[in-house]
């Protein structure tokens, strides 16, 4: 079969986050990082539409060569993955695999938590899903799960704001509602894969002994326990370690800002999606 890159889906630049962890963990292989940029934020958008993004992006990754799409979004992930996988995977790509970024967060957590009170802070879509809720009751049925939507940390970050004084108004604000649903908490899960430039400000704003847990290195743990398990698809990954860059709005805005989350420069190239 054909060879091709891993494909990385955003609806932004969170993502980025993911992607730097991955390549952080296994450098060696080939990505293709999609942020639908002209379309963000996704979190308070309907699951149809949600759904229908996210579609068309992972048909386009698949047309690229991607054996394998990763939804680095937590909306995304929430609202769409299932759909996708059980729906439209075998006409897109019967032998293609598409994971999202939820379930290795979750099963993460049972080795934090001690309390079994767990608190997720994420977008308004997120959080409305209840996906996390449902995911964690499956795997830890003892558990309580309490979700605290942070509609501003997307666009704090974005306008590179998350370290300014504002952000930590919004994130002692979004903290103390969290918090106040249950003294018992003991682990925070960060659901939005922005938020870990936020994450010192958060620990900060949060009591001693509350566990954050935060995506990026959980998800490329994940990824690279999925390739040891399925050498099918290993196989079809290309390992030359290049990375390419797509964006549907500004690629000059995308390789400003994707070098925060980058930590590195970039280089990007518009596409349209539909």
């Amino acid at each position: 079969m054909q060879k091709g890159a891993i494909g990385i889906f955003d609806s932004g630049y969170g993502g980025l986050t993911i992607l730097r962890d991955i390549i952080k963990a296994m450098p060696e292989y080939d990505y293709i990082y999609l942020g639908d940029n002209a379309r963000t934020p996704y979190g308070t958008r309907s699951f149809d539409t949600v759904y229908r993004f996210t579609l068309q992006a992972v048909r386009r990754l698949f047309a690229m060569g991607s054996p394998l799409v990763i939804l680095a979004c937590n909306t995304a992930s929430a609202k769409a993955l299932r759909t996708i996988q059980q729906n439209d995977l075998p006409g897109l790509s019967p032998a293609g695999r598409v994971l999202g970024v939820i379930r290795p967060t979750v099963e993460a957590v049972g080795s934090v938590t001690r309390s079994w009170e767990i608190g997720v802070m994420g977008t308004v879509g997120t959080i409305q899903s209840q996906s996390y809720d449902m995911e964690i009751k499956k795997l830890y049925p003892q558990a309580k799960v309490y979700g605290q939507p942070c509609p501003m940390f997307v666009p704090i970050v974005e306008n590179g704001e998350y370290d300014s004084p504002g952000a930590d108004y919004f994130v002692n604000k979004y903290v103390n509602s969290l918090l106040s649903q249950s003294a018992a908490i003991d682990t925070v899960i960060l659901g939005c894969t922005h938020y870990p430039l936020l994450i010192n400000k958060i620990k900060q704003a949060l009591p001693a002994g509350i566990a954050v847990v935060a995506q990026g290195e959980l998800v490329a743990a994940s990824l690279g326990e999925y390739l040891k398990r399925h050498p099918e698809i290993e196989g079809r990954c290309l390992r030359s370690g290049k990375r390419t860059f797509y964006t549907t709005d500004s690629p000059e805005k995308f390789e400003a800002s994707g070098r925060i989350f980058m930590g590195e420069a970039i280089t990007a190239e518009k596409i349209v999606l539909e």
